[in-house]
């Protein structure tokens, strides 16, 4: 009886180590997405700052990534984000939609 009392406390203890382990991995990774998403709100402010106060122009990917200090994939990601496109003519310039409507 005492053995199977022990096994029992064991495999209670097994399962509750577990469960609060698979917590401690979903919160870390919430509050890792949460910092992520916080770093980057500035620079989608900046870059919608930018492209709003030229309206009618297009501005080079490059000058918009050296401006919030960001690679171009990670500039790309946010000025979808705040609803930007890139231009139809290939070359690698990006206005917001609202003023750049798809034809």
């Amino acid at each position: 009886m005492n053995s199977i009392l022990i096994a029992l406390i064991g495999a209670s203890g097994v399962i509750i180590g577990a469960i609060v382990t698979i917590l401690g991995q979903i919160l870390k990774l919430h509050l890792e997405q949460r910092v992520k998403k916080d770093k980057m709100k500035p620079r989608k402010e900046l870059l919608k700052k930018m492209l709003e106060k030229d309206k009618d122009e297009w501005r080079k990917l490059e000058t918009l990534q050296h401006v919030i200090g960001s690679d171009s994939e990670t500039t790309k990601m946010l000025l979808i984000e705040i609803g930007a496109r890139a231009s139809e003519t290939g070359s690698d310039v990006w206005a917001l939609i609202k003023y750049k409507p798809l034809p």
